[in-house]
């Protein structure tokens, strides 16, 4: 059982958002080190299954998660 399961629903809504934060910087990492290892945009949107756009958006140059 999850931390998540059998609890109330505001203690399994913040489990989900800390969840996703975790997801969200490992991503970053990833992303970053594929950016170094010259992976274009469209390859890493392609990989995580989402638009290249949406993607740049969220982990480009300039965002809490992206840079270079």
């Amino acid at each position: 059982m999850t931390e998540a399961e059998g609890t109330t629903p505001l203690r399994a809504l913040r489990a989900a958002a800390e969840s996703r934060r975790q997801v969200d910087r490992l991503a970053a990492v990833q992303i970053r080190r594929a950016r170094v290892q010259g992976s274009s945009w469209g390859q890493i949107a392609q990989a995580l299954g989402i638009g290249k756009q949406a993607v740049h958006k969220k982990f480009g140059e300039g965002r809490p998660f992206g840079g270079r």
